[in-house]
């Protein structure tokens, strides 16, 4: 394609070919996809894509594939401009990106997972599998129905319920792993490398983390073509907030805005906080950690991406900040109660953090600031057994009803 000009190691810069490879020979760094702005340049324009698809193919000249070949209805979700959540948090231009309606399986990683299974279709693949903390798994089950391939899927064994069958629904072969998401990913690296099937985030993952970018993209173009000044986002791999960034750089890149000085904060739930942990020490490596909170949607404890992601929090002179189990439900809570939507664990931790650094006073409270909301909640409602109000129960009778309801407004 002459859009991209391959692949290229983050660490020692050496260049591939695009091919169902990740990994440096050399040095074992991740690889990534490079691309030929220059030539993009030439065709891209906002008007082109304001004229494309409702989805994020809109924006198919800056992702590493030929043509829309699965998920044609992911991304471009709503921006909504956060009134009542704002308030509270004194931010008078607080905007909630809500990928919790992202289209088909509710969460972000419909945008990854379709662009990795494009490029999977192209490679020739008949087989697509993925390790997932579930949200992923239901993703690629989804996708792999919609084009009639063969879907395995590795989750660890104590997923939510939800999630299970948000995979199962689409009959792929659901595998339950005894262990956390390191183990299912260190098992299913050594499966990838004996089997020739399409592990979407092992020896797919540089195409499979550009579908981040769209979030990027999305967000610009419904500024009316602006970047916001502030970007707050959840962390498990860390390769989410490397994406954003990307996507960010590449809207400058193209032409398509003048320039943009975003800072990027990140979001980690306090019992799997391996990124934050390293930011808050001043460390460049990070240290593993094993994960403990309800938020599994975002626990890693061996982010692959969490060096790139402290380098992009350094580089947009952004920081990085933690929420308890308690908190992400207070989270949860709060963007449900001021903005009436319902997002699960990973989200609850965002709202969490953005609440903490707006109290800590990191906003102007005109900046443009927006919080990524990347799931459903429907797919974790057991963190909220005993959090929530009580049914009220009555009887048949407008008498028990004035006394048990009105009686205590």
């Amino acid at each position: 394609m002459a859009k991209t000009l391959g692949l290229k190691c983050r660490e020692c810069g050496r260049e591939y070919p695009i091919e169902p490879i990740h990994v440096c020979e050399y040095c074992f760094g991740p690889l990534e996809v490079r691309y030929d702005y220059e030539h993009i340049k030439k065709s891209i324009s906002r008007r082109k894509i304001e004229e494309g698809p409702k989805s994020l193919w809109r924006y198919i000249d800056l992702l590493p594939v030929e043509e829309t070949r699965v998920g044609a209805s992911a991304g471009f979700t709503p921006l909504k401009k956060a009134e009542n959540l704002g308030k509270f948090l004194g931010l008078e231009n607080l905007y909630i990106k809500d990928d919790s309606v992202n289209h088909p399986t509710l969460s972000f990683k419909d945008r990854v997972v379709s662009v990795a299974i494009s490029k999977a279709i192209e490679f020739g693949f008949d087989t697509v599998a993925c390790a997932s903390t579930g949200n992923l798994a239901n993703s690629v089950a989804s996708h792999a129905a919609q084009a009639g391939l063969n879907c395995f899927v590795f989750i660890p064994a104590n997923l939510e319920s939800q999630k299970i069958y948000g995979s199962l629904v689409f009959a792929p072969t659901v595998v339950a792993v005894e262990g956390t998401y390191d183990d299912v990913n260190r098992l299913c690296s050594e499966i990838a490398s004996e089997l020739q099937w399409a592990f979407v985030n092992i020896n797919i993952r540089p195409y499979y983390a550009e579908g981040s970018k769209t979030l990027a993209f999305e967000v610009v173009e419904q500024l009316g073509w602006r970047a916001p000044d502030a970007v707050i986002a959840p962390a498990a791999s860390g390769s989410l907030i490397t994406k954003i960034w990307k996507g960010l750089k590449e809207m400058v890149a193209v032409g398509l805005i003048d320039g943009m000085q975003t800072r990027v904060y990140g979001a980690q739930a306090e019992g799997c906080s391996p990124i934050a942990q390293a930011w808050k020490e001043g460390r460049d490596f990070i240290k593993p950690v094993r994960p403990n909170t309800i938020a599994k949607s975002i626990a890693i404890g061996n982010p692959a991406d969490g060096i790139y992601a402290l380098q992009v929090t350094k580089e947009s002179k952004g920081d990085w900040e933690t929420a308890t189990d308690q908190e992400i439900i207070e989270g949860i809570k709060l963007l449900a109660e001021t903005e009436g939507i319902f997002t699960e664990t990973a989200g609850g931790t965002t709202i969490a953090v953005l609440k903490k650094l707006a109290q800590k006073g990191v906003f102007k409270k005109d900046e443009i600031v927006v919080a990524y909301i990347t799931g459903n909640g429907y797919k974790t409602m057991e963190v909220l057994d005993n959090h929530l109000k009580e049914t009220v129960h009555i009887k048949p009778t407008l008498s028990d009803f004035k006394e048990k309801i009105l009686a205590r407004v």
